[in-house]
């Protein structure tokens, strides 16, 4: 890959300055004050203060899109060979030392290693990788190498799927880039085993974000009926039922997915535990509350309801409501497990939300715990965007 020499200055406007030198790492096109020299989507460029041009970093630059340049390095590195390969070792440096018992993990988190635009997920001997940017694309066949040398892996899957390739002008693909081999994987999480669609599968082909989380609920869920709406292939449902709970009820609207949380309820032995079925789970939890079941542990993780800034307000109310109709079929004494993955749902948006849904349903609650995704999916302080995901512990009382 060689050096990396930049071709061309962003200068960012004085109100951009404060946020940059903080730490967070992205440009708006509200940002740049001006563009000079001829940079390409995905050269690299670098981004200095309006005033005393002041280089703040060296950044991917990427003129279709609202982020006009991601913040790759400090203004005291080079990027050449070794800054990449660096880089790519300390983050699986990270994953030997904080991840253990699961054979499914996200190994490169974008901006929280350091590496905007850039995904890897290591399901088995396979890496799922995804480019999000023009600049990781124009790379990807050297961090390709890379990643199976420094990981020992034999295969790298491409997932560039994401719609926001679409925003850089690049194309969509699914497709082996090194390597061949089987695009379903068995993996296992803890004690549980799942079957990972690597092609076709949602994100990479799994939610390695919940992993921690499903754990920490099915270690609450021994002796326990429980109920997971929204239960997609089972994550919750399956660890819950692994885990010694008496009856597990799945619901979730694709049929495919439920599908596949009975295969999952079968290869891990508990399909006399588990009732998974097609239904709408927002209508269900009405009819449930309108009858006489309750449960002693709820899961409620939805999928995102706000993509974008402007849907927060109507996200904020959609998480209301799914906690209120929640709320009352969960017994006195009895736990829930609420979710939101929308990034612009902030965890003490989401705590909100269930106090509130507290009020109307009428119950009290203690929110137990607030947790995010597991340490392979590390974050950055000053960007709030890369923490996305809470998952709310509640007991009811």
């Amino acid at each position: 890959m060689a050096i990396d020499d930049a071709t061309g200055r962003v200068t960012i406007l004085p109100q951009a300055e404060p946020r940059l030198t903080a730490g967070h790492r992205w440009v708006f096109d509200r940002d740049v004050a001006s563009v000079s020299g001829a940079p390409q989507a995905g050269e690299v460029v670098e981004v200095v203060t309006p005033a005393a041009r002041r280089l703040v970093g060296l950044g991917l630059y990427s003129p279709q899109s609202k982020i006009r340049v991601r913040v790759l390095a400090g203004a005291d590195e080079r990027i050449d060979d070794t800054f990449w390969s660096e880089r790519l070792r300390a983050a699986v440096a990270l994953r030997a030392r904080t991840v253990s018992g699961a054979t499914a993990y996200r190994l490169v988190n974008a901006d929280g290693d350091r590496l905007p635009g850039l995904i890897v997920d290591r399901y088995g001997d396979t890496l799922v990788l995804q480019s999000l940017t023009a600049g990781m694309d124009r790379r990807q066949e050297t961090l390709a190498d890379l990643l199976l040398s420094l990981s020992g892996t034999r295969a790298v899957f491409l997932r560039n799927d994401a719609p926001v390739r679409t925003l850089e002008g690049l194309p969509l693909e699914r497709r082996f880039l090194r390597g061949e081999g089987p695009t379903k994987v068995e993996i296992r999480e803890g004690p549980g085993r799942f079957v990972v669609d690597l092609e076709h599968g949602q994100k990479t082909g799994w939610f390695c974000d919940q992993r921690e989380n499903r754990l920490v609920a099915a270690a609450m869920a021994r002796g326990k009926d429980v109920l997971d709406a929204f239960c997609h292939t089972g994550g919750f449902s399956v660890q819950a039922a692994v885990a010694g709970a008496r009856s597990v009820a799945g619901l979730d609207a694709s049929r495919a997915a439920i599908e596949q949380a009975r295969a999952h309820a079968a290869l891990n032995e508990v399909s006399g535990v588990c009732d998974f079925r097609t239904a709408d789970a927002t209508e269900s939890l009405k009819r449930l509350g309108r009858s006489r079941k309750r449960f002693d542990l709820l899961i409620v993780d939805p999928p995102a309801f706000a993509k974008r800034r402007a849907a927060r307000d109507v996200a904020l109310e959609g998480y209301r409501y799914v906690n209120t109709l929640a709320l009352p079929l969960v017994r006195s004494g009895g736990m829930l497990v609420s979710c939101s993955c929308s990034h612009h749902v902030e965890e003490a948006d989401l705590c909100a939300a269930v106090e509130d849904a507290a009020r109307r349903a009428r119950r009290r609650v203690q929110v137990l715990e607030r947790r995010g995704a597991g340490p392979d999916h590390p974050i950055v302080e000053a960007m709030p965007e890369t923490r996305y995901l809470t998952c709310l512990l509640v007991t009811v009382v």
